[in-house]
């Protein structure tokens, strides 16, 4: 597995949104990007995609921002990287969320390994949650 950027960014935000406590009072895009050093116009993408999700949630007008909609002990880190780049599998072949056919189906004792390592790879990011990030 290899997180894309999209996903490194959502974790930041997810994480300064957590540390800040921000289930009140809105934080802007703007001060997500500056504190986490996240281009501001990807940002406002990855943020719709959170938003979409029931991650977080948006407040309009001159003082609007961005919420956590979910709290951070509700929101595994799982989530996050499935939502952005999809199965958290080394191949297809061994995901069970997004398995699809492929070569390292032909040799068995490679095909057991790639599971293992699968597993090891969910459980960890199952059980990891925001609030320990924070």
């Amino acid at each position: 597995m290899k997180l894309t950027s999209k996903t490194e960014y959502a974790l930041l935000a997810l994480t300064y949104l957590a540390r800040t406590g921000s289930t009140v009072t809105p934080v802007s895009i703007e001060s997500i990007a500056t504190a986490q050093a996240i281009p501001a116009k990807f940002l406002e993408q990855i943020m719709m995609t959170l938003k979409r999700a029931g991650i977080v949630r948006s407040v309009k007008g001159k003082s609007g921002g961005y919420l956590m909609a979910k709290a951070p002990e509700k929101i595994c880190l799982a989530e996050v990287v499935r939502l952005f780049d999809g199965a958290l599998a080394p191949t297809k072949s061994v995901s069970e969320n997004f398995y699809a056919h492929s070569p390292i189906e032909r040799e068995p004792k490679l095909l057991q390994t790639f599971r293992e390592i699968r597993d090891l790879l969910a459980v960890k990011l199952e059980k990891t949650k925001l609030s320990q990030m924070i």
